[in-house]
């Protein structure tokens, strides 16, 4: 799977499966149904309007359509099958509504508007679908150690060894690696073969490269991922590039930093050096208004529509057990704040103090206490964690401003007093009802992957984030893998 460091077959004399050995079916997929996913639903809603050539505008829509899609490099075979969410075939579509906006205008073509626009809807929705569909059977494919990139890593061996450990540890990339080349003295134990070893200093002008591509050719390596330091950098690293790009080989460079998304890095030129700029993190602007708009309104909207549903699970609780429907709770909010989190009740009127006789039954390895089996929940509970439908009145606290439809889960007070300095950095943000957390795994993941998760979304935030998670929490509830 892409993330194992070690590959047996390194050294076999047939070229393994590379980058582009994606499935043959990706691109021919992609092109016909966003071609057909346009011109369809569009030549018929025009014939139904009446419209004099519905062929000739839904085979120019569809030809608009791809024609976006190739021009934002859509159909590149780097992009093809990776998970890029649905904002970005958004704001693709935004750019086709543009484009067909001005070809209608020029025209003169007279369908109405908001029939020729729910016309180019279906094109939206089938490319989503198809991007779904083949980056789960890429996901799928990679853990099999298809589909992927073979990476032979250089630099000194302790940054070696932990580019190898972060990289072998994850399966959110197309990453294997097959070898490392060690700079200078030292033990390498996570057992990649060491096919060459470049001295402290260099032995030569060519010394260095001729090691680094005779490693190359030894794996089948499709990058070079150089982790610098002191003994390989600036003119070092410069000959070595020099090297691989003449072979045609890609060179790409770890500058020492994790989850830093991409958005917030600028690369710069200042007096020749490459310098990598990072952006802060977003916590004021027009962005965070936003935010606190979506929240305010959609809690206020989710009250309402919901009102019935909370009314028949009001009754169905206190139907099937002893106690009050709703349960309350101190949390820890943003900057430590404390305030009151309100959910339905899930577990028997004495739950809290039961707790204290199932800590030896803690299934989580970090601070939260999850049991996928706890004999505190009710029946009716163990239905509406399930569904999380036991959340919902959270939306109480998010009309309020103690916290967010997105965010890091709210941790009990007693949980921040164990907290270290990086574990308190998840209160910079206001805790939500839904993240990154609850669509990956939710109680199913490790404490660090938690505070992993959290941290990312701390430091990389932005509002359409935001609209992406809630889009993909339906389906995290729907599969409800890890609700318990």
């Amino acid at each position: 799977m892409a993330g194992t460091a070690v590959d047996p077959n390194a050294s076999s004399t047939a070229p393994p499966r590379r980058l582009g050995d994606k499935a043959r079916w990706y691109l021919p997929a992609a092109v016909t149904a966003d071609f057909l996913g346009a011109a369809v639903p569009v030549g018929l809603v025009f014939d139904a309007a009446q419209q004099a050539r519905p062929v000739y505008c839904a085979v120019g829509a569809a030809l608009a359509w791809t024609a976006v899609q190739a021009l934002r490099r859509r159909y590149a075979t780097r992009a093809l099958g990776e998970s890029r969410g649905v904002l970005p075939v958004v704001h693709d579509w935004l750019i086709l509504i543009g484009v067909l906006a001005v070809a209608r205008v020029v025209t003169g073509e007279s369908t109405p508007r908001l029939a020729a626009l729910g016309a180019l809807l279906p094109a939206l929705l089938i490319t989503v679908a198809c991007h779904k569909l083949t980056y789960r059977h890429l996901f799928a494919a990679r853990r099999e150690a298809q589909a992927v990139s073979r990476v032979l890593v250089v630099g000194e061996p302790e940054a070696a060894e932990g580019v190898i450990a972060h990289l072998a540890s994850r399966t959110d990339h197309p990453y294997v690696v097959v070898g490392v080349v060690p700079v200078g003295e030292g033990r390498l134990d996570s057992g990649v073969p060491v096919t060459a070893r470049l001295g402290a200093v260099p032995h030569g002008p060519n010394a260095d490269a001729t090691a680094v591509l005779g490693a190359v050719r030894s794996h089948h390596a499709d990058l070079v991922l150089v982790a610098p330091g002191v003994r390989i950098a600036g003119e070092r690293l410069r000959r070595v590039a020099w090297a691989l790009h003449d072979a045609g080989l890609e060179l790409a460079v770890f500058p020492g930093l994790v989850e830093i998304s991409v958005k917030r890095l600028e690369t710069l030129s200042a007096g020749g050096l490459a310098v990598l700029r990072i952006a802060p993190p977003v916590r004021r602007g027009v962005q965070t208004l936003l935010k606190s708009a979506m929240d305010r309104a959609g809690a206020a909207v989710g009250l309402l529509l919901l009102s019935p549903l909370f009314l028949a699970l009001i009754l169905a609780i206190r139907l099937g057990s002893r106690g009050p429907a709703f349960y309350s709770q101190r949390r820890i909010g943003r900057d430590g704040v404390p305030f009151v989190m309100w959910k339905f009740r899930t577990m028997v009127v004495d739950a809290d103090r039961l707790q204290a006789e199932l800590a030896g039954a803690n299934e989580n390895d970090g601070l939260m206490f999850k049991m996928r089996r706890d004999p505190r929940v009710t029946r009716v509970g163990r239905l509406l964690r399930r569904t999380s439908m036991d959340e919902l009145p959270q939306l109480f606290n998010v009309l309020t401003g103690s916290m967010s439809l997105v965010g890091p889960r709210p941790p009990l007070p007693e949980e921040v007093a164990r907290y270290d300095e990086t574990e308190l950095r998840r209160l910079s943000v206001r805790p939500g009802m839904t993240g990154l957390w609850q669509i990956s795994g939710r109680s199913d993941l490790s404490w660090d992957e938690t505070i992993q998760l959290d941290l990312q979304y701390v430091d990389n935030w932005s509002f359409t984030s935001d609209v992406d998670v809630m889009g993909r929490t339906l389906r995290a509830v729907v599969d409800g893998r890890g609700a318990y």
